[in-house]
């Protein structure tokens, strides 16, 4: 599998080569196109893990793209305006908030794990995770920013997009008082902690959809 990422960084599409029986597994909705000879598969996982993904944000459904004899590509995109990185999974494993899995090789699962640090870290009550081994292509809203943290390092909750399972975090103030948290506009933040990589992502969905609300008419009741 190849991976190609165009038009980086505010309208990221992902091109992926797939050689000969060779596939890819994408998040309903992150398919843009695919070529000929590729044809497509639909699944639900288990009901667990259906019900899993639908509280961390995700389609219960997933589509898998098979490539034929002669191979074939198939094209990708993140839900909301923004970018596009591949990831290796295998030796690194990884965290991702609601929304940010776009697709995945054969070799990659993404599951989901219960996690009341997930709900405030605004990543959701259930958080993404990777197990396996192969390539991950994940998706933000705008550009993405790679952190390697040695030490510590603060996120605004609403920009975290994934983290390498190596790093521990906490979910605490922006501020050192919650008034002041609350008048700073910040709200709450997540202490990432060791070493490792984290991907943030340059706007915040949930400010972005507020701010959009608050300029509309407001809905006529009928």
């Amino acid at each position: 599998m190849n991976v190609e990422l165009l038009y980086k960084p505010s309208q990221t599409l992902g091109r992926v080569r797939l050689g000969p029986g060779e596939s890819i597994t994408a998040e309903s909705g992150a398919m843009v196109g695919f070529s000929e000879g590729v044809h497509m598969q639909t699944r639900a996982g288990g009901a667990l893990g259906a019900i899993g993904r639908l509280f961390g944000g995700e389609s219960i459904f997933r589509n898998t793209f098979i490539a034929g004899p002669l191979g074939g590509e198939v094209l990708v995109a993140p839900a909301l305006r923004g970018d596009l990185v591949e990831l290796e999974v295998g030796r690194t494993q990884w965290f991702l908030r609601h929304g940010a899995y776009v697709a995945a090789s054969a070799g990659v699962d993404i599951a989901t794990q219960g996690s009341l640090r997930g709900m405030f870290s605004g990543a959701g009550l259930f958080l993404l995770t990777t197990r396996g081994a192969g390539s991950m292509i994940v998706g933000s809203f705008g550009a993405l920013e790679e952190v390697h943290v040695d030490g510590e390092f603060t996120v605004d909750t609403g920009h975290i997009v994934a983290w390498e399972s190596s790093l521990d975090y906490t979910i605490g103030k922006a501020a050192s008082g919650w008034v002041a948290s609350f008048f700073s506009g910040e709200g709450l933040v997540c202490e990432f902690r060791g070493r490792g990589r984290l991907f943030m992502q340059s706007r915040n969905p949930e400010e972005y959809g507020s701010t959009v609300g608050a300029l509309l008419p407001a809905r006529e009741d009928s």
